[in-house]
């Protein structure tokens, strides 16, 4: 009988790059499989698997975004589905990556969008991923500014003689559509959408307005990014979807939705590079930063705090550089560094001392006040188990911070009830306690109702002392 020769694989894409990788199967499976645990998936991949890809069978799912990103990692350079020859399949994990174009961060983000106002819930399920902060805060920091974002931008025609210029197209009628000429008042708009939906934020929740947001993104912006405009405007267009993005990746952290809103934050991050705005970009780091503060990731934080500062230098207003190093300092504190904490605290306060009344300040920067500063400092001496200057800053926080700012006066409110805590002052601990339990009970935030959880979780030693008993009490009755 006639020996028969092997059978070549179908992908001889994928084969080629597990050659140049240096792969078994068997090791890619396993490479695919830890990267799925990073992100709460639980993948069962063997080398027999492989083998199946490898003959033209599809992996389902996010596993060919997977397998790029392993691909991606060991390789050193941008791998996509598509370059392995494998179907791009669900955007979900590929909301991670770090686009290499303008026009691919819209088509990921847009995925994003799309699926996120639907009924997708998986999407506001998947996994927070540590390590998936790693790549693109790298490529943030070390990438070139794009070229060019203009897109389809013609030179406008002159009317002839005699004839009418043409009418604008009322906002009330039909929607944009990919092509259509984006203007000025396009961008503006955008903006004061912006400034809406965060005010909304700010006094309810993230859960109040987060759909409607996501659904104004798809339906509004994605049109503009697809649509026409000169240079300027196309850079000015980009600057708002990315403060959109990160403002619908904040509202999904703040329903604890932590893997949806790491994949919109590192979108915002690629949007303001095209938008030319370093010190935007930086400012989604800080965000970044927070977040894996809030789950418990202080050495990823404490990174991605550096690697603002590290991307946009001295040459930013000192508005802007407290709030950098307020949000090292955070990271320091989570952390226990007590040294380091106090180090970025004392660089935050003289920063802000040395702001002048004049200076050119970005609006989202505008709300880091003295109010602000010094709830950095309380959340940072709690987290230091440093309860009386805690408390002292808790204090005058609550005193400077607007009435508009509601969950983060909550949240400073439970700060402080657990310094007096700390204190041994059970009575004051309570009362402040409850006073925050009532405020979460009216809004929609997932972060307000867990401080206050948080907060409960320490009374348990004094579970049978009457001001406890007082607090379950009047906590029980906002059921």
């Amino acid at each position: 009988m006639t020996e028969q020769p092997p059978q070549r694989p179908q992908n001889r894409r994928l084969a080629a790059l597990i050659a140049e990788a240096g792969f078994s199967n068997a090791g890619l499976a396993r490479r695919v499989a830890q990267l799925g645990l990073e992100h709460g998936l639980d993948l069962r991949y063997d080398k027999t698997s492989v083998t199946r890809w490898l003959r033209g069978q599809q992996p389902r799912g996010t596993t060919p975004a997977l397998i790029a990103e392993v691909f991606t990692r060991r390789l050193g350079r941008r791998l996509t589905a598509q370059d392995l020859g494998l179907d791009a399949g669900s955007p979900v994990y590929a909301g991670l990556e770090f686009a290499g174009t303008p026009e691919e961060a819209v088509e990921i983000v847009g995925g994003l969008w799309r699926k996120d106002s639907g009924s997708h819930a998986e999407l506001r399920k998947i996994a927070f991923s540590p390590a998936g902060l790693v790549v693109p805060s790298r490529d943030w920091l070390i990438g070139r500014p794009d070229d060019r974002v203009a897109r389809g931008e013609q030179t406008p025609r002159v009317p002839a003689q005699g004839s009418r210029a043409p009418v604008p197209r009322p906002r009330g009628g039909p929607e944009r559509g990919p092509g259509q000429r984006v203007t000025s008042g396009d961008v503006a708009a955008l903006r004061s959408v912006g400034e809406l939906f965060r005010t909304l934020d700010h006094a309810y929740g993230g859960g109040h307005a987060r759909q409607a947001l996501v659904r104004y993104l798809e339906h509004e912006a994605e049109p503009m990014l697809r649509g026409s405009y000169g240079e300027q405007t196309g850079r000015r267009l980009f600057g708002a979807v990315a403060d959109l993005t990160r403002l619908a990746g904040w509202t999904s952290y703040d329903i604890a939705a932590h893997g949806l809103a790491q994949r919109y934050f590192v979108q915002a991050l690629r949007l303001a590079q095209a938008a030319g705005d370093r010190a935007y970009g930086a400012y989604v780091l800080v965000t970044m930063s927070r977040q894996a503060v809030y789950l418990g990731h202080g050495r990823e934080a404490v990174q991605l705090a550096r690697v603002a500062q590290q991307g946009i230098g001295s040459s930013v207003p000192p508005l802007v550089q407290a709030l950098l190093h307020a949000a090292e300092a955070r990271a320091h504190g989570v952390l226990g560094e007590s040294r380091a904490c106090a180090a970025s605290l004392v660089r935050a306060e003289h920063a802000l001392s040395s702001a002048k009344q004049g200076d050119e300040v970005p609006y989202w920067a505008r709300m880091f006040d003295e109010g602000q500063l010094a709830d950095e400092f309380a959340h940072c001496h709690r987290d230091l188990q440093q309860f009386r200057t805690s408390a002292l800053h808790a204090e005058r926080s609550l005193d400077l911070h607007a009435p508009g700012f509601a969950r983060s006066r909550l949240f400073c409110r439970v700060v402080l009830a657990s310094a007096r805590l700390g204190l041994g002052e059970l009575d004051q601990a309570c009362a402040l306690g409850a006073e925050a339990a009532h405020q979460a009970a009216d809004m929609r935030s997932v972060r307000a109702v867990e401080y206050v959880r948080e907060f409960e979780r320490r009374l348990e030693p004094f579970r049978d002392a009457p001001p406890v008993r007082g607090y379950r009490d009047r906590v029980a009755a906002l059921g």
